[in-house]
């Protein structure tokens, strides 16, 4: 009784039109930040944080939280349209969300992701209001071992990645886990294959590296191929999803925005890892797998909740544990302290009604955010339709800009360049590049915790801790599935001829 209690508190805290148009300006500036290249929802807030300082606690709280809510998703629109993920999140859906834009179809794609966000975002405030405490004293249980075993079930996810060849797959993994390994070693503190290039001692920067791989070689990819690009979205429709098609997928949103709510109470996991997860559970669970990654809705879907879903989960171990779950929450801990307000199971006795606000605005956050971007996805289709020989040009430049404002450095611009052209040389080979970006990520959670393990214990601590166990036996599952699939398939094939 005392949630709802707190809950009815909370709202009545928001009525009224200051608390209201907050929560509005919060979103538009989180969809603006989402889609443009090089600011990720973190950024945002970062970049929100000082202007934040002359409100009271309640209006600047929910001014980052509408803009975090909603950054994930405007990420998502700029991935669909033209194959450039606005955050790092967003790289999910370009597996089926561009292709569906090539097909003339972006309207569908940019629908169903609206409608699949703001329903995981929706569910994972739920979670959030009322399974905080029990989810985040769960997340605790999680040491170097599980969060090995983690990287690993991510990792995995190769293998549904792969829509031809599986063994490209891998090999595009290898090459993010080696690209992973270059700059200072975690635990020895020595240099690895910087070459003496001193802005290699951090490793690559990981936005630069994610616009190269998916803009630049899109972009160096349809110069290639001009002509057949630019006949294949000669039609374009702005067509939204109807009910029934979005009903038929009802499980997958479902069971995506479940999956990105709990890996996103997990701290350190975050959105990008739910995302791939989620889509790779989606794929397994779908009628129709064959479809992934040549623009299915499922896809386009699955990647929306998980990542929605992630944010309600990040901030269940924030606010009642006082431990940042993504890299934006680590910047709320910031804001929060900076407006008198410890984070932890303090907050919820000492300003319950404030905390229970910023839930409550979560929930008007989202609905606003289905508005706008129903609203607003018929000028994104409108920019689809900007010729290639205007449109090109635009996004090399948002591209470098964006890699530039990183870390105001030009040598990120290089790398996003060389990213590129690897994009570009792994596409016309047939190679997928989403695995690269799966192994930069994971590599560190992996290498890092591996070893961390390996100092506490030998090889057995792997297979002695349950979740570790449950997660290694996910990740065999999840590897050899797809690939014993594909091969029975063959055989049946050649049988029957």
């Amino acid at each position: 009784m005392d949630i709802f209690t707190h809950l009815l508190q909370g709202i009545d805290l928001l009525l009224g039109w200051q608390p209201l148009l907050i929560v509005i300006s919060g979103v538009l500036m989180g969809i603006l930040v989402g889609v443009l290249p090089g600011l990720s929802p973190a950024m945002g807030v970062a970049l929100l944080v000082p202007f934040s300082y002359g409100l009271p606690p309640l209006y600047a709280l929910i001014l980052l939280v509408a803009l975090y809510s909603a950054a994930n998703y405007g990420g998502t629109i700029t991935a669909i349209a033209i194959n450039t993920p606005g955050t790092p999140s967003a790289i999910v859906s370009t597996f089926d969300g561009y292709p569906m834009t090539k097909k003339g179809e972006p309207g569908r794609a940019l629908g169903a992701s609206v409608i699949a966000s703001t329903f995981g975002g929706l569910f994972g405030t739920i979670v959030l209001i009322f399974f905080s405490v029990p989810l985040a004293k769960a997340a605790l249980s999680f040491g170097p071992a599980e969060y090995f075993a983690l990287a690993v079930f991510g990792l995995t996810i190769t293998s549904s990645l792969a829509t031809g060849n599986w063994v490209k797959a891998f090999i595009a993994t290898l090459i993010g886990l080696l690209l992973n390994t270059v700059g200072m070693d975690p635990f020895t503190g020595y240099l690895r294959f910087t070459f003496g290039v001193p802005e290699l001692a951090d490793g690559f920067n990981f936005i630069p590296a994610l616009i190269g791989l998916f803009a630049l070689g899109e972009i160096f990819l349809q110069i290639e191929k001009e002509e057949k690009v630019q006949k294949g979205l000669k039609k374009i429709s702005g067509r939204m999803p109807k009910f029934s098609e979005m009903w038929k997928i009802k499980r997958t949103i479902l069971q995506s925005s479940v999956l990105g709510t709990l890996i996103g109470v997990v701290p350190g996991a975050g959105a990008t890892i739910a995302a791939f997860i989620a889509y790779n559970e989606a794929k397994r669970i779908s009628k129709h797998p064959e479809e992934f990654g040549k623009g299915s809705l499922e896809g386009v879907a699955a990647s929306g909740s998980a990542t929605s879903g992630s944010v309600g989960g990040a901030l269940v171990p924030l606010l009642t544990l006082g431990i940042p779950g993504s890299a934006a929450t680590a910047v709320l801990i910031g804001a929060l302290v900076l407006h008198g307000l410890t984070p932890g199971p303090e907050l919820f006795k000492g300003n319950a009604p404030i905390v229970y606000g910023i839930f409550a605005s979560m929930l008007i956050a989202y609905l606003v955010m289905f508005f706008f971007g129903f609203l607003g996805n018929q000028l994104w289709i409108k920019i689809i339709k900007v010729p290639k020989s205007i449109l090109n040009p635009v996004i090399l430049a948002i591209a470098f800009i964006g890699s530039y404002s990183v870390g105001n450095s030009l040598f990120d611009v290089w790398v996003c360049l060389a990213f590129g052209i690897l994009g570009w040389l792994l596409r016309r080979n047939n190679f997928p590049t989403a695995p690269v970006i799966l192994g930069l990520i994971l590599g560190f959670l992996a290498e890092t915790n591996f070893r961390r393990a390996l100092l506490m214990s030998d090889a057995t601590i792997f297979f002695t801790r349950p979740v570790s166990l449950i997660l290694l036996i996910l990740s065999f599952l999840s590897l050899f599935y797809p690939i014993m699939k594909s091969k029975f398939k063959t055989i049946n094939k050649t049988e029957e001829e």
